[in-house]
């Protein structure tokens, strides 16, 4: 299974670990990007045993960060589409595909 990501994931997360630096330093910053990668990763290796959401869409929750990614499954492709704080609602800018 290969992983792709939209354009905008790269901006979520460099917004993410911008705030994570600012408040407590790269390191924090490198353990969210880190364990982004590790769930990313996790995932694209058994996709199908998280449940499927509205519209063929996925989500992933991230351990110790309060974020999580969606994606979609298109042959043996996963496409992350967007990362997001669990309390942002999820329609705000969320038409990515």
């Amino acid at each position: 299974m290969t992983i792709s990501y939209h354009p905008e994931v790269f901006d979520d997360l460099a917004e993410i670990m911008r705030y994570y630096e600012a408040v407590a330093g790269a390191r924090l910053a490198d353990d969210f990007y880190s364990e982004f990668v590790h769930f990313a990763e996790l995932t694209a290796k058994n996709p199908d045993a998280l449940n499927l959401r509205k519209n063929g869409l996925r989500r992933v929750n991230l351990e110790r960060f309060p974020y999580h990614f969606w994606f979609r499954l298109d042959g043996d492709n996963m496409r992350i589409l967007v990362v997001r704080h669990h309390a942002r609602k999820p329609a705000s800018s969320f038409g990515r595909t």
